[in-house]
């Protein structure tokens, strides 16, 4: 029996179907440009209708959703996201009102975290933290099994930790030195910007510093220019305190590292394993192995079926539940 799972984004809505292993059976992505509630919910209908006519009859038991904020789980309501600027809107109720099965709305960081923890390198652990490294971080932590919620369902919001409370960038939330600001892909874009000035024969901002990417600095870096590889090495510093952070927070057997920086592979995590090790000192070493997530940008979508599947955020196995009406 399938699910239906969406990753509900800034800029797109990606709605799926998902059989009990984890696979992905049909996909609609469709782009987001107006963020009113009333136009989003359209196309999230539109993407809905599309992977429910590819599943051919097929029963659905039910949807998850994760969205980008913070969600009242029980009544589906996102009570704030910054992405969309919206507060207090009803979705669940929307969602169930035309679509008529059971409703399950979280946190996207956190749906991804479960996703990769059912799904991908987080299996059989009791212990895991996902990362993604994007515009943002974010991420979710799983602790003797149980993903971690919060009083207020935020839990996991590991990127607004500061780990350069006086000398780091601005960020987004108002304070200063957020992992967040330095060590996310936006990070790495900033510590680029900052060396460039000891760079003044480099081609990587040259008159072109408003469309620098993380990716083509990491390129750079790889390809051994001086200012990528110095830009890279301060963001790798930055990463490695936070994670090393993260490790005596919550001592994990796994941290998987997702988003677009993350797809650096190998080439990141040969550098940035012995930097945590040092920064480590008050766990065993080799207590926490660090890799890249399995999923990648699909473990948003397949977490929001898996929590639809055992009925919310749980790490306790399929509950499907009993009526679809």
């Amino acid at each position: 029996m399938r699910t239906i799972g969406i990753d509900l984004g800034g800029s797109h809505v990606l709605a799926t179907t998902v059989d009990e292993g984890g696979k992905i059976l049909d996909r609609k992505e469709i782009d987001v440009v107006d963020h009113e509630p009333d136009a989003v919910i359209k196309i999230i209908f539109e993407a809905v209708d599309a992977v429910v006519a590819a599943a051919k009859g097929d029963q659905i038991a039910a949807l998850g959703l994760g969205s980008p904020g913070n969600i009242d789980l029980d009544a589906g309501i996102i009570k704030y996201s910054p992405n969309f600027g919206w507060r207090d809107v009803p979705l669940a109720e929307k969602l169930r009102e035309r679509l008529k099965m059971p409703i399950f709305i979280a946190n996207d960081a956190r749906c991804a975290t479960l996703g990769e923890h059912a799904h991908g390198t987080g299996q059989d652990t009791q212990n895991f933290v996902l990362l993604t490294l994007g515009t943002g971080i974010g991420g979710g932590i799983v602790a003797n099994g149980t993903l971690l919620i919060g009083n207020a369902a935020s839990a996991g919001e590991v990127g607004h930790h500061q780990i350069r409370a006086t000398d780091g960038f601005y960020c987004n939330c108002g304070k200063i030195g957020c992992f967040e600001a330095q060590a996310s892909g936006t990070g790495l874009i900033r510590h680029a910007l900052a060396v460039a000035p000891s760079f003044p024969r480099s081609t990587l901002v040259a008159g072109k510093a408003d469309k620098l990417g993380s990716k083509a600095i990491r390129k750079a870096a790889e390809a051994g220019d001086p200012h990528g590889v110095a830009a890279w090495a301060r963001y790798l510093d930055d990463l490695a305190r936070g994670i090393a952070n993260i490790v005596a927070f919550v001592n994990p057997e796994v941290i998987a590292l997702g988003g677009g920086v993350a797809s650096a592979g190998d080439y990141m995590l040969k550098a940035l394993r012995p930097r945590v090790e040092v920064l480590s000192t008050m766990v065993p070493p080799g207590a926490t192995r660090i890799v890249t997530a399995a999923l990648g940008n699909d473990a948003g979508a397949i977490g929001a079926a898996t929590m639809a599947r055992r009925g919310g955020l749980t790490t306790q196995g399929d509950r499907i539940p009993a009526h679809v009406s």
